[in-house]
């Protein structure tokens, strides 16, 4: 079975251009691979680069060397190396990414900011309103809101538009960033369902959880990063 992600020789350096140039590395030949229907929990103390391994796997950093196959089949692609359109197609069809805070733009109602990844793929309005309702009541974001621009929420409000808007479009990778840090322990539920249901439908996971009990519920194994 080929693995959705394969991560090869990973080393990520940042150079401090205003501070005479200064580098230091942050990931060093890191490897792993993420089978579909797995989730792996990146573990490590605050500065063992969980957060820059995971902007790496989404095309936010690029990295030094190494490589980084995502998809299966015909659709593999090694997103170190990848073109914009190709790494822009791939963030559409297949790999969705949940961070810590959610960024939008004034004035785009919650609903159109939690369907558009669905939009994206072709999926007409009414379906994606639809599907886009259903995950706002699941995840307990009130009615009253749902036509109003998220960038006014409270901060766990809009972590949970975040996830919303992440496992709507059920793609077949998933990166998770602290899905769980501003939630209280209801909605913490929710997370933890919607997660086991993803590995349930195939998905391949890798997650930052620094709750004990939510890495402890969802995770496969452990990548330690110190």
């Amino acid at each position: 079975m080929t693995a959705m992600i394969d991560v090869q020789n990973l080393t990520k350096t940042f150079t401090l251009h205003n501070q005479g140039g200064v580098s230091f590395t942050v990931l060093d030949n890191v490897s792993f691979q993420v089978n579909a229907g797995e989730c792996v929990a990146l573990h490590g103390n605050s500065g063992s680069g969980k957060s820059t391994l995971m902007r790496s796997l989404y095309a936010n950093y690029k990295v030094h060397s190494g490589q980084i196959w995502l998809g299966s089949g015909d659709e593999r692609i090694n997103i170190a190396v990848a073109e914009p359109r190709d790494i822009l197609r791939l963030r559409d069809q297949t790999i969705g990414y949940v961070s810590q805070f959610l960024r939008v733009i004034p004035r785009v109602s919650t609903l159109d900011v939690v369907m558009e990844p669905l939009r994206r793929k072709g999926v007409g309005r009414e379906q994606a309103s639809a599907a886009a309702k259903a995950l706002l009541e699941r995840l307990n974001i009130p009615e009253r809101l749902w036509n109003l621009s998220p960038s006014t929420f409270s901060g766990g409000e809009q972590q949970r538009v975040n996830i919303a808007r992440g496992f709507i479009a059920k793609l077949p990778i998933l990166l998770l960033d602290e899905p769980t840090a501003s939630l209280d322990a209801a909605n913490r539920q929710v997370v933890i369902e919607l997660i086991t249901e993803a590995k349930a439908n195939g998905a391949a996971i890798v997650g930052i959880f620094h709750d004990d009990d939510v890495r402890s519920d969802v995770a496969d194994r452990l990548i330690d990063m110190t």
